[in-house]
């Protein structure tokens, strides 16, 4: 499978994202195209002791970068020979089977909902994180695409998001819960509520199973396998989560170091702590696709170094030969409204 990578996205490209490209085709059988400047690229890998390009590998030119202070919705066009725009015509043109990128989120939703389309049918592209729960895992959408939701728009991305955990997590039946401040249908501001009435809809018809309305602790807790939110509320119960981990892992590190038990007590719980932060760690997921765009995208983390670079192929891959696009596309008749129901609502 060809995935193709922005090779100057992100805070520590383009060298992470080289090792990390090499690493996939080692450990993983990945075929990759690293988009960027050529001559660059080509000489951070004789660094890698590369002479020659190694089986796997392909290089396309791309002599621009999108910067983070870049216009994020005018930026693929302003800069055209970019290394997020090449790439995503290579995808829309059939160059691989997946695009990756840890640029910029908003630069890439843009381009990719331009370039590379959306589904027809689908109003808006979502992020869709897979977060760490007391259940194992479960699928957030939307974590910051769209801040400003309409009820169709929380429909589609129930559906979306269901379809998802069905090929992640291997949830048969994904609980599809809609992130709200109360547990009650009349809980909410007037998104939640009609959306609310929307997937009930939905969920009555044999859809989706929604579980209804889920608050926040709940859904740390495992409540719901698919976690429904407006991109504005999703992406604040995120970062929220990822700023708890991140304050106890320190927690935990201070309480540990305070005397010699303390010391010995933590080589006691070693494998536990370790496996804590394996599971509070964004690196080991890769990324994020971007669920409605027409062909896979994922979005890794700014900061990925090569090892989420890595996993982050590894994600598209996986994305890539889901099937998920394909169910999305087969069912987007249900996850629409009536013109005049959705004018009204």
């Amino acid at each position: 499978m060809k995935i193709i990578l922005d090779a100057m996205g992100g805070d520590h490209a383009p060298l992470s994202n080289i090792q990390g490209a090499l690493a996939a085709i080692k450990e993983l059988g990945a075929q990759v195209v690293l988009v960027g400047r050529g001559e660059q690229l080509l000489s951070l890998l004789k660094q890698e002791g590369l002479d020659d390009l190694p089986a796997g590998l392909e290089i396309a030119h791309a002599s621009q970068v999108v910067d983070m202070e870049d216009d994020p919705a005018t930026a693929f066009r302003a800069k055209k020979d970019s290394s997020l725009t090449v790439g995503l015509e290579l995808l829309k043109n059939g160059g691989g089977d997946a695009f990756v990128s840890a640029g910029s989120t908003g630069a890439l939703l843009s381009a990719a909902t331009l370039l590379a389309k959306r589904i027809r049918g689908i109003r808006r592209a979502a992020m869709a994180p897979v977060i760490p729960t007391g259940n194992g895992a479960a699928v957030l959408i939307d974590c910051g695409a769209t801040a400003e939701c309409t009820p169709e728009y929380l429909l589609q991305f129930a559906f979306m998001g269901s379809y998802y955990a069905k090929k992640v997590l291997e949830r048969p039946r994904p609980r599809v819960g809609l992130l709200n401040i109360g547990a009650e249908p009349t809980k909410g501001a007037n998104l939640q509520r009609q959306a609310y009435v929307l997937l009930e809809q939905a969920h009555r018809d044999g859809r989706i199973h929604f579980i209804g309305n889920v608050e926040a602790h709940d859904a740390v807790k495992g409540a719901a396998d698919v976690i429904v939110a407006d991109g504005y509320s999703g992406n604040i119960f995120l970062k929220t989560m990822e700023g708890a981990g991140s304050f106890m892992g320190k927690q935990l590190k201070s309480m540990f170091k305070k005397n010699l038990m303390t010391k010995l007590a933590a080589v006691m719980v070693a494998d536990g702590i370790r496996d804590f932060k394996k599971l509070m760690d964004s690196s080991e997921v890769g990324g994020t696709p971007l669920l409605g765009i027409s062909r896979p995208v994922i979005k890794a983390h700014g900061s990925s170094d090569s090892y989420a670079i890595k996993n982050a192929i590894r994600q598209a891959m996986a994305f890539a030969g889901s099937g998920l696009i394909e169910d999305i596309t087969e069912n987007v008749s249900y996850m629409r409204l009536p013109v005049e129901k959705a004018e009204k609502i």
